[in-house]
């Protein structure tokens, strides 16, 4: 069942020592909270193994959520939030822990949802304890993070395991990226807007890149991050859900199971890419020593805990194209990698030139238009028009006029809620529309797969170095050359 009208839940947080409860489920809680936004009655029910009381956890999480809320903490609101707490000690590897987090749970007939902050390798005994203690009702639900799993292969075991004690309607697979204003206005955009509905194909759209650009490293993330690499952990589920919300065909309705159809459908429609054109539509590279906001930073291979012999990506660049109708012809650029020159996030359509130039005497060559979706930092769109240069000479001298407009204006900015506050609320109504189905990550790693294994057995490693601070190696410039495209300018 699902509800606009706030439901009473116990929010059950696996993980809650660990540092994503700290850094972002906390702080989205409490903000929850300052909106009214949480039922009188929800309750947050944090576990873990340390040896502590509900009042040990609540004075070490006041002082987590003050470093990462960015605001001051208004003391009644603190009061009431903190009221809602309690630490429980549960190994979740002990069947009886289970029992006791059972008794705590059915004294409320709330509605439960447990929210799996933990390392992938516990996620089994979650879902078994969870089972055999008869803990999963048929109106409780599941949250679980990224990665699920790091191929194909092992995201099915987590699916087929979760699969047992859970119908696919009690899972929610979290992306945060999904709740971000500026890619849930990217629905809005293009299915409410009839200029840009009638016009988004392959006989107006040339090409469309997208880049999701980071300044930070691996922040001390090594025995992570070089297991994963730049591909699992971003092209698989942020920039492949971007692609998929670009070009998906417009659902039946903006109902969950309708959305995630036709992302699906994409996703299948995407040509493989593997052993035999590996080199022709990817680059991949690794950051070396550099400078970023003029700070000296570490290569990769001497960050803290570093393999000096590490092949592990962090950059990717690659040229996709789809098997569709709509987009036959279309080519997508997709980029993303750590210690690049500037932090942003934003997708670049680039439509067709006009057939006929009219202006060649004052223009040689007529710039394309374009139009820029920014989803960070400072979410706007622009598009970029030619217009006549204003003079007294009789030429149509044309230059690039940038219409400019700002989604968060001063009025609505009082309603824009974080990604995690938006999930975490949409999990309590039980809205799945802005969560990932199985079916959208398996056969994303499906394709994923297909990439790595022609990584893997290409005879001559691709592997390029890139100063930290630049935009990542010479080669993905090369590869939108080869159809005569260049990648937008950070502006």
């Amino acid at each position: 069942m699902t509800t606009e009208k706030n439901q009473a839940c116990d929010l059950v947080i696996f993980g809650a020592k660990g540092d994503l409860t700290k850094r972002k489920l906390l702080p989205a809680l409490y903000k929850l909270e300052k909106l009214r936004k949480l039922h009188k009655s929800t309750r947050i029910i944090a576990t873990g193994r340390a040896n502590w009381n509900t009042e040990d956890y609540i004075k070490i999480i006041k002082k987590s959520i003050k470093t990462f809320l960015k605001e001051d903490i208004q003391d009644h609101i603190w009061t009431q939030f903190s009221s809602r707490i309690f630490f429980h000690n549960i190994n979740v590897y002990e069947m009886l822990h289970f029992e006791k987090l059972k008794k705590i749970l059915v004294k409320q007939n709330n509605i439960i949802i447990y929210y799996c902050a933990t390392p992938p390798e516990t996620l089994n005994a979650i879902f078994l304890g969870l089972g055999n203690t008869h803990l999963n009702f048929p109106s409780s639900r599941i949250i679980l993070e990224k990665p699920l799993g790091v191929s194909l292969k092992t995201s099915q075991i987590i699916n087929n395991q979760i699969s047992k004690y859970f119908s696919e309607k009690q899972i929610f697979r979290i992306d945060h990226y999904l709740g971000k204003e500026s890619i849930l206005n990217l629905f809005s955009l293009r299915f409410a807007n009839s200029l840009l509905f009638h016009t988004w194909n392959n006989t107006i759209i040339d090409h469309i890149q997208i880049t999701v650009s980071e300044e930070v490293g691996i922040e001390d993330r090594w025995n992570y991050f070089d297991k994963i690499g730049q591909t699992r952990d971003m092209v698989q589920n942020h920039l492949l859900q971007l692609l998929t919300i670009i070009t998906m065909d417009q659902p039946k309705n903006i109902q969950s199971e309708n959305i995630r159809n036709e992302k699906v459908k994409i996703l299948r429609s995407l040509n493989p890419i593997n052993l035999d054109n590996i080199n022709q539509f990817t680059v991949r590279g690794q950051y070396s020593s550099g400078v970023i906001r003029e700070k000296k930073v570490p290569s990769y291979l001497k960050e803290n805990g570093a393999n000096k012999y590490s092949q592990t990506e962090t950059f990717v660049a690659m040229q996709i194209n789809l098997n569709h109708e709509k987009w036959l012809g279309v080519p997508f650029y997709l980029r993303t990698g750590k210690r690049l020159a500037h932090k942003y996030s934003e997708i670049v359509i680039v439509f067709k030139k006009n057939p006929i130039n009219l202006f060649i005497d004052s223009n040689i060559e007529l710039l394309s238009n374009k139009l820029i979706i920014r989803l960070e930092p400072n979410a706007n769109i622009q598009y970029d028009i030619l217009n006549k240069t204003p003079s007294l000479q009789n030429k149509y001298k044309l230059e690039i006029l940038t219409l400019k407009s700002n989604n968060i204006n001063q009025e609505n900015s009082k309603n824009l809620i974080d990604a995690y506050e938006r999930l975490l609320l949409e999990s309590m109504r039980g809205i799945q529309a802005l969560f990932v189905s199985r079916d959208e990550v398996e056969e994303s790693w499906k394709w994923i797969d297909s990439i790595l294994d022609g990584w893997k057995n290409i005879k001559n490693d691709n592997l390029q170095l890139y100063k930290a601070g630049s935009w990542g190696p010479k080669n993905a410039n090369i590869l939108l050359s080869y159809n005569n495209h260049t990648w937008h300018k950070f502006q």
